[in-house]
């Protein structure tokens, strides 16, 4: 089964796409060519936040920071949380301009060091020396990171700034029984 959604933009233009039964809105927006800003997929950083207008949804986990229970009773979502249980409409507050950037840049690295700098908190030293030319991004900001072994993807803070050998530095918090602390230990 799937669901008829709607996403209308601050400029007025609106776009319809299908969503898949128990699919993620945001993986039906880019599978269907939308593709709003994002940045941890993880229901922490807001950044694909819209706000509900109409139809039925459940959030998977939504950070108490980034949406407050106020603005989850003005039905506001994250589209990286939402899975649409109707047809639905979704109103996002910035231009559909926005929607076309470009895509995403896929690098491989190597795992160079691991150092826990807490009982709870490690950096993860990755050496994507082999990607040509700078890497460019904002510490604070997020990459998506294969784990070898387990085949799944997890959402990871910069925690240093671009340099000329792209060495990268993520900052990752070790849980009992995560898929990056499991490979890490």
């Amino acid at each position: 089964m799937s669901h008829k959604v709607a996403f209308s933009f601050a400029d007025g233009k609106t776009v319809f796409f299908d969503v898949r039964s128990n699919e993620l809105l945001l993986d039906a927006a880019l599978r269907n060519g939308v593709n709003i800003p994002l940045d941890c997929r993880e229901g922490v950083c807001g950044t694909c936040q819209g706000r509900c207008e109409s139809g039925s949804y459940t959030l998977d986990y939504v950070d108490e920071e980034t949406l407050s229970a106020d603005d989850l009773a003005a039905r506001k979502i994250l589209s990286c949380q939402t899975r649409v249980q109707s047809d639905a409409s979704f109103y996002f507050d910035f231009d559909s301009s926005l929607c076309s950037a470009g895509g995403t840049t896929s690098i491989t690295g190597q795992v160079t060091a691991v150092k826990q700098v807490s009982e709870t908190t490690a950096i993860l030293h990755v050496d994507a020396s082999a990607h040509p030319g700078r890497l460019d991004f904002l510490p604070g900001q997020y990459a998506r990171l294969k784990i070898p072994g387990a085949g799944v993807w997890r959402s990871y803070s910069f925690a240093n700034r671009p340099d000329d050998n792209n060495q990268l530095q993520f900052l990752i918090r070790l849980l009992p029984d995560g898929a990056m602390s499991n490979y890490m230990r």
